[in-house]
């Protein structure tokens, strides 16, 4: 489509050359006729006289405001009537209008009065742009007028917004329905919506130094949208994009990162308490099988490995320098690993950005950036490569290989990381720290699990991003192939600047986290312990080939809790046909209830368990199947368990793989009858009914987000 760039760069301009934050409203209109977004009629009246000139013209009922670039909420100040109409109101208004204006500031330069054509039909929407700290422009949709900062019904997307994300916005919102025409109210014209946030995504696209937009209220009736109102936020300084390292630059440090063949520990130590001592061991001890070279200048030998006094003197190439030296003889010694082209550091030390000693950390920083080091923390626990046995941390050594990667800026999370997965038995192919995230971040991390054949889900605890569009691209990339859960902490708005626009007001640092994140595929966990169950499970489950999902329950109070939690997860619970409603019923008894939930009571013996997961899993039109166990005399819980393995390995024996989650109500021997289950690829839990549900329901998130179910 063919937009008006050049005026909307005069404008632009004019007004940064000028020192303004906002655009009058009639700047506003030119930018967006020039993207062919929808306004109402107006026109800038200097007097009352031309303020009737223009309403005679427009022919309808007007609104009239104040045009100032320092009154920016122009109903607050008084500045702004509605309904006006005839000659007589109109001059009325404009008095008013001014007097106010005056009253409310003295001081503001008033170019005049806008008279604008009323449009009042239809529903009123907020179409919006704003510039996010962490992801840049973001674009909002939700519902407008007055009350849309009380409400707050309103959705986000990072621009530009294609013409499908712009149509899935208009579906995201709670009241999604009373655009669709709820309770014979006249629909919205989904179309004309859908365009303008797409035009509004390419201004904000193209013009970088537009802080925020607003097109509010915008109305919608069923042959169309306008925008009643528009105001226009800029940036006055400089605009820049942060640099990003290509994939194939990220990769090549990344690779020796990860998978060293050498390593020296500057600082180590033969004194037991100290973290250059429990680093050595835990390499030695975890069977790292690369060199490793301890660097202390008041050593010969470190646990029977040669000391050099510098690392200048370790011949040959080394891939990592890890530090365990005090922060401030960090430079130093950073100086002497550029001048050895080592590539990687992994600076565990505190003392940095995290005590306010910002000044150090940047230093560290530059140095890296003279000599092109990439730079792990600094304040972190290490990190963990399982299929290297690389155990480069002062924490315990983990070797249970698998799978999930997991990282933390927390070194308190990275030590629940490493205690779930040790409790758990969860293969891990990887545990980061990340600590101040002076260089490595999440986005060169995803990058390399993208491509690590090791890696298979990646779960992350995470306080922010640096660089959110970097972060969403490489993720879009790799939830098509492999599940990201992340756990972003801090729920609380934290914009650091008082927004001046509804959309900016709006745009909450969690919601706006809430929504990019999903539309980038990424699974986000509610807390702690969800993320590291979603990290264990999802791996686990097959991926579904539909959306029917079933439930087979002992018990009716587990079945109606199950039902809820999947309503809560948004899984479909499959409409039972009459031929497999007649089939179950064949080996339920008849006070048991068919449909879905399938209630076979609890009562009956492991062949009625058995004989129903058994149909379950061989009826193709059913897609997933949900457990629920109740502990009995007649089926003991381990011969449940066994039961259900046994009737999933004979599906998987004739080609049919489909998830599995089971909740287990009992006493203590369900949880080593859970445990039986989730080693044999059954996703099971005792005492709940919420986890194993909210598992599936991740991997159906996923799965759709990954184009691989129909949705």
């Amino acid at each position: 489509m063919a937009y008006d760039s050049t005026s909307v760069r005069e404008i632009l301009d004019k007004a940064r050359a000028e020192g303004r934050e906002a655009l009058t409203s009639p700047e506003g209109k030119l930018l967006c006729d020039a993207y062919g977004i929808p306004i109402a009629g107006e026109g800038l009246a200097g007097t009352a006289e031309e303020a009737v000139e223009i309403a005679e013209s427009i022919g309808t009922a007007v609104a009239m405001k104040i045009v100032s670039p320092q009154i920016l909420h122009k109903t607050d100040a008084g500045c702004v009537v509605v309904d006006v109409e005839g000659s007589q109101e109109v001059r009325s208004a404009y008095d008013k209008i001014l007097a106010n204006a005056r009253a409310h500031d003295p001081g503001a330069t008033i170019h005049g009065v806008q008279v604008q054509q009323m449009v009042t039909s239809g529903h009123e929407v907020i179409i919006g742009a704003t510039t996010d700290p962490t992801f840049g422009k973001v674009v909002a949709f939700g519902l407008g007028g007055v009350l849309v900062e009380v409400l707050q019904d309103v959705t986000f997307r990072l621009a530009p917004v294609a013409a499908g994300e712009a149509r899935s916005m208009l579906d995201d919102i709670a009241a999604a329905d009373v655009l669709r025409g709820a309770r014979g109210a006249e629909p919205a014209d989904s179309d004309a919506l859908a365009d303008v946030v797409r035009r509004l995504s390419d201004l904000v696209t193209d013009f970088p130094e537009i802080r925020e937009f607003d097109l509010n209220p915008v109305f919608a009736g069923a042959d169309g949208a306008t925008a009643a109102d528009v105001r226009v936020l800029v940036e006055t300084g400089e605009v820049a994009r942060p640099e990003q390292r290509s994939q194939e630059e990220i990769l090549r440090t990344m690779n020796r990162l990860m998978k060293p063949d050498s390593v020296a520990v500057i600082g180590a130590s033969s004194e037991e308490g100290k973290i250059g001592n429990s680093v050595m061991k835990n390499l030695i001890n975890g069977g790292y099988s690369g060199q490793i070279h301890p660097i202390n200048p008041k050593a010969d030998e470190i646990l029977g490995r040669t000391a050099y006094s510098s690392i200048a003197e370790v011949p040959g190439n080394i891939d990592v320098a890890i530090f365990t030296v005090p922060a401030k003889f960090v430079p130093a010694a950073l100086e002497e690993c550029g001048r050895k082209e080592i590539p990687a550091a992994v600076l565990i030390p505190s003392g940095f950005a995290e005590t306010g000693n910002d000044e150090l950390q940047q230093q560290v920083v530059d140095i890296a950036g003279q000599y092109d080091i990439r730079l792990l923390g600094p304040n972190i626990y290490g990190y963990y490569y399982t299929p290297k046995d690389l155990c480069a941390t002062f924490c315990t050594p983990y070797d249970v290989r698998g799978g999930v990667a997991l990282t933390s800026q927390s070194g308190g999370i990275g030590m629940a990381i490493l205690g779930y997965s040790r409790t758990t038995k969860m293969g891990v192919s990887a545990i980061v720290g990340l600590g101040n995230k002076s260089d490595v971040d999440e986005d060169d991390l995803l990058t390399f699990f993208e491509h690590d054949d090791n890696t298979n889900c990646v779960a992350m605890h995470l306080e922010d991003l640096k660089d959110g569009r970097s972060f969403v691209e490489t993720a879009r990339r790799m939830t098509r192939k492999k599940p990201v859960v992340v756990l972003k902490a801090g729920r609380t708005e934290m914009g650091a600047r008082a927004a001046s626009s509804h959309t900016g007001a709006l745009a909450g640092n969690d919601k706006v986290y809430d929504d990019i994140l999903r539309q980038s595929g990424v699974v986000r966990a509610p807390g702690l312990n969800e993320m590291l169950d979603y990290a264990r499970g999802l791996p686990t489950l097959p991926t579904p080939q539909g959306e029917n999902v079933v439930i087979i329950t002992g018990a009716g109070g587990s079945g109606v809790l199950l039902s809820d939690a999947c309503v809560a997860n948004d899984l479909d619970l499959m409409h039972i046909p009459p031929d497999l409603d007649q089939a179950f019923r064949e080996h339920i008894p008849p006070f048991g209830a068919a449909g879905n939930p399938i209630d076979i009571t609890g009562g009956e013996p492991p062949s009625t368990y058995e004989s129903t997961i058994k149909l379950a899993l061989h009826d193709p039109r059913i897609h997933a199947v949900i457990l629920g166990y109740w502990h009995t005399i007649v089926t003991p819980p381990m011969v449940f368990a066994e039961l259900t393995v046994r009737a999933a390995e004979e599906a998987r024996a004739a080609g049919i793989d489909k998830p599995i989650v089971a909740s287990l109500a009992g006493d203590t021997e369900v949880e080593k009858a859970s445990d039986h289950l989730f080693e044999n690829g059954i996703v099971a839990f005792p005492y709940t009914t919420e986890k194993p549900v909210a598992i599936l329901g991740a991997k159906y998130q996923w799965a759709r987000s990954a184009g691989l179910l129909p949705r």
